[in-house]
């Protein structure tokens, strides 16, 4: 969890892209979000969709630095949508596995 948290704190992108995400975050739906941004398959943890986001955002930017033609603004800002949500996700998991609810719920 704290690689994830470094990686996240350490990202450094454009106030517009930022802002265009963060509006973007309450309509985050995962299960159509991540098979268009990673592939097809069976949905990974919020950890692994973090990771792999991370990388696919990497490239997204280095696109955007290297003024690439193949660069699209929307995918940048759909990539920055799910890694918002992902880690958002990942914070509510941790959170409740801190709090005990997941042992409350198998005792009760």
């Amino acid at each position: 969890m704290q690689e994830i948290n470094r990686k996240l704190g350490a990202l450094r992108r454009p106030p517009l892209l930022v802002r265009a995400a963060r509006l973007g975050v309450p309509g985050y739906v995962r299960s159509t979000a991540l098979p268009r941004l990673i592939g097809p398959g069976p949905l990974p943890t919020a950890r692994e969709a973090l990771a792999r986001l991370i990388e696919i955002e990497r490239a997204q930017d280095a696109a955007r630095r290297g003024g690439a033609v193949t660069y699209r603004a929307a995918h940048h800002v759909a990539v920055l949508i799910a890694v918002m949500g992902e880690a958002r996700l990942l914070d509510r998991e941790a959170q409740e596995n801190a709090s005990g609810i997941d042992s409350l719920r198998l005792a009760t």
